[in-house]
């Protein structure tokens, strides 16, 4: 029986542990908290749970060495030093976070050792890739060639239960959710090359209208440019990927950066302090009457300002005891976990959606693609679906060596997008795809 080790057992974790199960592979969760592993495997006689706290080299080595494949779910600043164990014990490696330089730089050595290291195979990036990459290759089989590509993903709360202020509740890291908005963000737009810098990442955003979906915020996620070499997109001027959120997420964020809210910068001036306490430092006040108001003038802002109103219903104007973090981020998450929750029954949503034109000897199409899914109540979030269901059904394939890429690769391939895509149309994630005549 094939050994597959899964690091982590967070909110993403379960379909993918499940489905390996299922499939009969012996399966060992580790995570840092054990009871959250023993969770995922109950039930299952070929699911075994342990602690690990994966700074600890001689355990991690010692849990890669006994698998035959290792599927990363922990922070992806870990990723490296797991792939390196990998190559040193001959191991097939499968993340769902966006390849890192340090990455790459592994692709000869995995080559050389005839590993698959599968990378970007979940949702943003994931599904994302694999959609795209469908209908670009079919336009090109028709003839046809892609000259704009804007691409569209966000994991929000199911519309029936949006009830909270930020419109937006967590189904994955909070602390990831706030590190995606420190990103800057570079794209193409008819042929133009532009540039948003960190700071200004929330200033720049449009409004786009999804039919039967909503309207939404769409901001820039990451560096959109090397996709025009990734997805062949040579003859593309207009070149997108975005983030989409409800309606007023972006002033938000904006002004919580601007407040230090996303500083992780070790602290050790807060311990011991109240969330009223931090928001004086960060304002640079000793004491305040009216910290609201104070905090509205440090923003720029009115006191009865939309922000001020939602930082308060936040709780950071609060005396509530900052928790055991060291840095301000930290303290935020940790107040954004407890208040932008998705309680019981409650369900999320996923929207992923590419918008191409595509020019044939005699015409035009817009092309729309577009995939939705909600929570199943009392079951798994659409989040942990879309995130890990992909890699899952791509480990698999691995094993069984349907998929024999040695390397380090994205999953843009046919042979991996087709399969691991059909599949994932049986568990009902499917695409609905219009194409019309473009003027």
């Amino acid at each position: 029986m094939k050994k597959v080790l899964v690091l982590g057992a967070g909110m993403v974790s379960r379909p993918l542990v499940v489905h390996l199960l299922k499939n009969g592979f012996q399966v060992k969760v580790a995570s840092r908290t054990v009871s959250k592993a023993e969770a995922l495997i109950k039930g299952f006689s070929n699911g075994t749970a342990e602690a690990l706290n994966v700074n600890d080299e001689v355990h991690l080595d010692k849990l890669v060495a006994d698998c035959d494949l290792t599927i990363s779910l922990v922070p992806y600043t870990h990723h490296v030093q797991i792939a390196n164990l990998c190559l040193k014990y001959k191991k097939h490696l499968i993340t769902t976070s966006y390849v890192s330089k340090a990455m790459q730089d592994l692709d000869q050595s995995a080559k050389s050792a005839k590993l698959c290291f599968l990378n970007e195979i979940g949702l943003d990036p994931g599904i994302d890739h694999m959609s795209a990459m469908r209908i670009i290759h079919d336009v090109e089989k028709k003839g046809g060639r892609v000259v704009s590509f804007q691409s569209y993903c966000g994991g929000l709360p199911a519309m029936r239960h949006n009830n909270n202020p930020f419109g937006y509740k967590f189904s994955w890291s909070p602390r990831g959710v706030v590190m995606a908005g420190r990103n800057s963000g570079q794209f193409l737009q008819n042929g133009n090359v532009v540039f948003i810098p960190s700071k200004d990442l929330f200033k720049n955003y449009e409004i786009i209208d999804i039919d039967g979906v909503g309207s939404f915020e769409a901001y820039t996620n990451r560096n959109a440019l090397p996709y025009q070499e990734i997805y062949g997109l040579k003859d593309a001027r207009t070149i997108f990927r975005g983030t989409l959120r409800n309606a007023g997420w972006c002033y938000t964020m904006k002004k919580a950066s601007e407040l230090g809210l996303f500083d992780d910068t070790f602290r050790e001036d807060l311990k011991k302090l109240t969330y009223h306490d931090m928001i004086l430092k960060l304002i640079g006040r000793e004491k305040s009457d009216d910290l609201p108001n104070d905090t509205a003038r440090y923003l720029g802002l009115e006191k009865h300002d939309t922000v001020i109103q939602k930082f308060a219903w936040l709780g950071l104007f609060n005396a509530a005891p900052l928790p055991d973090e060291n840095n301000v981020m930290d303290m935020f998450c940790a107040l954004l976990q407890k208040k932008l929750v998705l309680k019981e029954n409650e369900l999320d949503l996923i929207v992923l959606y590419h918008r191409f034109i595509a020019e044939y000897k005699n015409k035009k199409q817009l092309i729309t693609s577009l995939l939705v899914d909600e929570g199943i109540p009392d079951g798994d979030s659409a989040m942990s679906r879309t995130v890990s269901l992909p890699a899952a059904i791509a480990a698999v394939m691995i094993l069984k060596g349907e998929i024999n890429f040695p390397g380090v690769h994205i999953p843009v391939h046919p042979q991996i997008y087709d399969p691991v895509l059909n599949q994932l149309e049986g568990t009902g994630l499917k695409f609905i795809e219009k194409a019309v005549d473009y003027i």
